[in-house]
Formats: structure tokens, sequence, C-alpha cells
């Protein structure tokens, strides 16, 4: 009989369930047009009635069939509450039928740390900016971002009222990523996406350091790593604290799997132990192709601000 599925594999395979679970809630509450908005620590940073249900759904989906992975989300929440209806069991058959690179094979269920952003890009949600909202489940072992999923809920939301909306994109490390079509940015074009909400002087003054032919500002990491592996900018760019370790999980390991590099502003890797701080505190600089191009040319006067 087949040797049954590498524990990775039936983690990213549940998770890719749980995501699609997380997007219907997304899209029910925004539906019912009573978000619950409350403020965190200004009106940049938000948090919905779909932030709370969806973080209850995935870590305590996740929590239930792999009791004992590290699950770490955005929201402080407790999950005492979480109604049955939150709860999603299933998996994803395609994800189960892939083999688990060898290297992933023996991982035990207390190694691996999952970070769960439930709702990225929460402003552009409040705001009716729905293609920047993305749902992100990064899987990390020894520090490192392995896996991940990035649903978009409202991918396609401009197509039409028979238009089926939202998407799962997926990958691992060793195994590649799915979901989309991998594009490169046009070549010789320096497209840098960057902050819709959070610009300061020293994003600004990064960005112009690199004598872009054109900036995008959008909401959420995830949608930025999307912007760059469907080829629609060349870089991310963000020279400022503020972005944290679930923001950059998921995205890091579906960028790496397609032969990408995300860093901060210094060129260190992010890691994603369970101790680590949560901050990525010294910004972040991503790339499908010609990282060093783009790293090569950020002023240390920028870098010299921002201490990892």
């Amino acid at each position: 009989s087949m040797a049954s599925p590498a524990l990775l594999m039936r983690v990213v395979a549940s998770a890719y369930s749980v995501a699609e679970k997380a997007a219907k809630i997304v899209r029910k509450v925004m539906a019912t047009g009573d978000l619950g908005i409350v403020e965190k620590t200004g009106a940049n940073d938000l948090q919905t009635k779909a932030d709370r249900l969806v973080q209850m759904s995935i870590c305590a989906s996740l929590a239930r069939k792999f009791p004992k992975v590290t699950i770490i989300g955005e929201e402080e929440l407790s999950t005492d509450e979480v109604t049955e209806e939150l709860i999603e069991d299933g998996h994803c058959e395609e994800i189960l039928k892939k083999t688990c690179p060898a290297q992933y094979t023996g991982i035990k269920e207390e190694e691996l740390v999952i970070w769960v952003d439930p709702l990225d890009g929460t402003k552009e949600y409040t705001e009716g900016l729905l293609d920047h909202v993305t749902v992100l489940i990064g899987i990390a072992y020894g520090g490192k971002a392995i896996a991940g999923v990035i649903n978009q809920p409202y991918f396609n939301y401009e197509a039409g009222a028979d238009a089926v909306l939202g998407r799962t994109i997926w990958g691992v490390l060793g195994i590649g990523a799915f979901g989309f079509q991998l594009t490169e940015a046009p070549a010789g074009k320096h497209i840098i996406v960057t902050t819709r909400s959070h610009s300061s002087t020293l994003v600004n003054d990064c960005i112009s350091a690199l004598n872009p032919d054109s900036i995008i500002r959008v909401g959420g990491a995830g949608n930025k790593i999307i912007h760059l592996i469907e080829g629609k900018a060349s870089a991310y760019v963000f020279a400022s604290p503020g972005c944290k370790k679930w923001d950059t999980c998921a995205p890091e390991a579906i960028l790496h799997a397609v032969g990408g590099k995300i860093t901060d502003i210094h060129g260190n890797s992010f890691q994603y132990n369970k101790e680590v701080k949560h901050m990525n505190s010294a910004g972040v600089l991503a790339t499908l192709r010609n990282y060093d191009y783009y790293a090569s040319r950020i002023p240390n006067t920028v870098k010299q601000s921002l201490v990892p």
C-alpha cells in the first residue's frame, strides 16, 4: 500500500482548504455590510470582524488536526469561543499527490511553526479595494519559510457578476508554486511596488534612489509578492519597520519556490522560529529576478536608519 503522505504535505493540503474557508468568511462579512471595525494602534492599524473570525477559523482548524504545531496569528484572540461552523476539516487532494522533498520527509509536528495573517490588507478591505486583500498561511521549519498558501478572496471581482471569485496560490520549496501564471516583469524596466498606507520620507527616498520607471502603491504584503510573480512589478521595496513575520512567511515561501528572493533592506534573511520577534524592523526588499541590482542601490543612509 502507499505510504501515507509526509506531514508537511498534509499540513499544506489542509492549509489550502482552510484558506478557502477563510475566503468564504471574508466575503460573507463584507456582504453583511457590518465590518465591525476597531482601531488597534491607530487609523492605519485596523481590525475587522473578518480578521477575528478568519483567524479563529484558521488557527482552530489547523490546531485540531496538528495539535503539536506552533501556530502564531496576527490577532490576539482567545480560541475558546470557536463555533463548529468555523472549523474546516478538508484538504486538497492534488497537493497530497505531490512528492514531499526528501529534506522535509522526516519533519515532526513540534518542529513546524505556522504564521497566520487572517486578512492582509485590512485597511484596503475597509475601503473596498478588494483585490488588495489576501489570507496568508506560512509554514516554517528550522527558522526558514518552506511552504505557504496565499488566498485572494476577491480575485476576479471586477470580471462581472458570473465570474468565479477568489483563487488560492500555494508553494513548497523544492516543488514549486501553483495557482497562478509565473511571469517576469518587462526586461530593463524598473517597476517598484510599495506601501499604499504606510508611506514616509524614508520609504520615498529609498525608492527615488532606485530611479524607477514607475511606482505601484498597493496594500498587503501578499498582494505585493503576487505583483512580483505575475510580472506586474520588478521589485518590492519597503524601507520602514512595520511589516511582521506573518506578512512575509507565506509570500516568502512562494517567492523562493519560484527562484525569487526576499530579505530585509540590509540583505539579511528573515527568521521564522517561534521565539523570534514578530516585527521585520529593517524593512523588506524582494524580487523575482535581479535581486542584486536593487540591493546594490539601496542608499547607506536608508540602511543606517533601519536597525534589524
